[in-house]
């Protein structure tokens, strides 16, 4: 596996985009007038609870009251509050936990008035950006994520993650920990530290320990709502949740944050930090490395995958649907449930990157091409499975129904990138086309199926005059490119009678290939 990061700034937002194998896995953007970002941690005044909710408004700032559940107060509430108190009057200096005397932990099946009140002070952290016309979602139960541990507070709980699967590796970082953790903290080992020293992870420790405390000196006479501890930046952020041993390339065109982004990977891959780069140049790095045109060809209602398979997502208010469809494929499965299987196969994959890709949220449901076997619905099953187990998002995948039909949960914790796709079209007052680059592609898939799967001698494609131009014009151009994977000339013909978008191709004998 190869991984590599690009970044683009401009004077308003920051573009991220994260590559895997030379395909565009997740794009963010981060956008300088963004101040509530998922573990913000925020000092905070109860404004009203609502018994019948069993929660809480909080002002964090917004414009819309954040939400607390009486589930994301955590157990140990009481505690946290007692803390918040004595530290912002100032009658507690130590912020250790070490003698700090624990309450008692708070009823799972109690109900919100009798753990907290309206004005009072707390202590919470953002879990869900605001989307659309809800305000954040907020928990009191508070974290801080370095990279090989996130440190909890109140908590004497360490926890290990699901993906370290070896039973003495993780009685190893247990013992590891234990000898090192703070009293009154609690730790979850994240699966980075995987085989890591001691040194290592005391040193992230010691971060965190000093973020906790440069966090709870803030609280001292600071103002309601507040904010007393940032997240790290989003580049920090995704190199800390998905940096490892597979990245080849990290290329950002800003020299301010080239250098903050060197610092960070100095710090903690030293080894790796000869991979950051700085990009200058007058092409844009989008450009440049084919950011711009994955992103063209990867969003939008129809989305091609390879060997003709393509999906239609669909939003609706309640969910996303998307429906797989097998194209103008040509399969050498000996039936239909083979080739069913192929198609799904291909169409899980594609699926995988797209959740992730637009970090789609909420209920979504795939409707894959039915399948007769079981062992076939489950290989499918099995296969949705692994494609989706990078995925940094909670998320729970039900098996095939007798219709075909998988059902995802994922979190959804940012709004869904969602990118327009489709231009005004040429020469109209009114009306959409797709963007051109997303025809250029699918023709390309047309040339190889025919070349290749259907084994054509010779093939002439009809195009309007700019398509056309397009695929012939400069050295080398889309059409020797063609030529030299394919050994064959594939003639371009231009048609001033076409619509933008339309193209057909012709046999040696001039019929029409369907």
């Amino acid at each position: 596996m190869n991984s590599e990061l690009f970044i683009r700034s401009s004077s308003q937002e920051v573009d991220f985009a994260l590559f895997k194998d030379g395909r565009l896995i997740e794009l963010h953007k981060e956008e300088e007038g963004n101040k509530f970002s998922v573990g913000d941690i925020y000092l905070a005044k109860v404004r009203k609870t609502v018994p019948g909710l069993n929660a809480a408004f909080v002002n964090v700032g917004y414009e819309k009251d954040a939400f607390l559940h009486y589930h994301d107060l955590g157990p140990k509430i009481a505690s946290l509050l007692k803390f918040v108190k004595r530290v912002s009057t100032g009658k507690l200096k130590d912020y250790s936990l070490k003698d700090f005397p624990l309450e008692k932990e708070i009823d799972k099946h109690g109900g919100v008035n009798d753990a907290i009140k309206s004005n009072q002070s707390i202590l919470v952290q953002i879990v869900k950006e605001p989307i659309s016309t809800k305000g954040p979602r907020i928990s009191s139960e508070l974290s801080i994520a370095g990279r090989y541990i996130v440190l909890v507070p109140f908590s004497d709980r360490i926890s290990i993650s699901q993906k370290i699967e070896s039973k003495e590796e993780k009685e190893r970082l247990k013992r590891l920990i234990t000898s090192i953790r703070p009293k009154g903290f609690g730790v979850i080992i994240r699966t980075v530290a995987d085989g890591k020293k001691v040194a290592e992870l005391d040193k992230d420790l010691q971060n965190l320990m000093d973020r906790w405390n440069a966090m709870c000196k803030k609280l001292h006479g600071a103002h309601h709502p507040s904010k007393v501890l940032s997240e790290l930046d989003r580049g920090a952020s995704i190199l800390r949740d998905v940096f490892n041993d597979s990245f080849t390339n990290i290329c950002i065109d800003d020299e301010t944050l080239y250098l903050q982004i060197k610092d960070y990977v100095q710090s903690i891959a030293p080894d790796k930090e000869s991979i950051v780069k700085h990009h200058d140049s007058n092409v844009p790095i989008f450009e440049k490395y084919g950011v711009d045109r994955q992103i063209k060809t990867s969003f939008g209602r129809s989305v091609s995958s390879t060997k003709g398979t393509y999906l239609v997502i669909e939003h609706t208010e309640a969910m996303h649907v998307i429906d797989v469809n097998s194209g103008n494929r040509s399969s050498k499965s000996k039936n239909q449930e083979d080739t069913a299987l192929e198609v799904n196969i291909i169409a899980a994959t594609e699926v995988a990157r797209q959740l992730r890709l637009r970090d789609m949220g909420g209920i979504i449901v795939v409707d894959f091409i039915d399948m007769g076997q079981a062992k076939n619905r489950k290989a499918l099953f099995d296969h949705m499975r692994n494609e989706m187990k990078d995925d940094r998002a909670k998320h729970k995948i039900l098996p095939p129904s007798k219709f075909g039909l998988i059902q995802i949960t994922r979190q959804r914790v940012r709004p869904e990138m969602n990118i327009k796709t489709r231009e005004d079209a040429p020469g109209t007052e009114s009306g959409e086309i797709e963007a051109p680059i997303i025809i250029v592609d699918r023709i390309a898939e047309d040339v190889k199926r025919l070349l290749v799967n259907k084994d054509y001698k010779k093939i002439t494609l009809n195009a309007h005059p700019f398509i056309a131009a397009f695929l012939t014009k400069g050295f080398p151009s889309m059409r020797h490119k063609w030529f030299m994977e394919h050994k064959k000339w594939v003639k371009v013909q231009p048609r001033d009678a076409y619509t933008y978008l339309e193209y057909h191709f012709q046999d040696k004998d001039g019929n029409e290939i369907n």
